[in-house]
């Protein structure tokens, strides 16, 4: 058994997907459309213009797969109770990506020397999304 994140993007799935292509090298595994779906949503699931929005997506970022979807398109998404954690190879690494990350969204604990890891910080993206940054012990520069 595995736990694997699923985020709805509330029509942004495809903006995000580019910005963690560029923020942390995401690479998409798979990527699916409403209107390529073989079975058509219910009628007035869905709002109008919602065809080419993301049904489905797969995305690898460093180890770790992440899905995506826009979701039903009708409200505005909210990440609220969890983050994901980025371990980063080294400080560079986790410097680089802070950054990325932060840019235009908020960090709520720059990057520091923590008594857990060598280096640590907390942002949440532009798309509401919280993250937590480090480097583990033994990857310490």
């Amino acid at each position: 058994m595995k736990i694997e994140p699923y985020l709805f993007f509330d029509g942004r799935c495809e903006e995000a997907i580019e910005f963690y292509q560029q923020a942390l090298g995401a690479k998409v595994e798979f990527l699916m459309r409403n209107a390529e779906s073989p079975e058509p949503p219910p009628e007035g699931m869905l709002p109008p213009g919602a065809e080419d929005k993301v049904m489905h997506a797969s995305v690898h970022i460093g180890g770790a797969l992440v899905m995506m979807s826009d979701g039903l398109c009708g409200g505005e998404a909210s990440f609220k109770g969890f983050s994901l954690s980025l371990d980063c190879p080294d400080a560079d690494a986790a410097r680089e990506a802070f950054a990325a990350l932060a840019e235009g969204g908020q960090v709520s604990m720059p990057l520091r020397k923590t008594f857990w890891a060598p280096l640590f910080g907390m942002v949440t993206d532009r798309f509401g999304v919280s993250w937590m940054v480090g480097v583990s012990d033994d990857a310490a520069p």
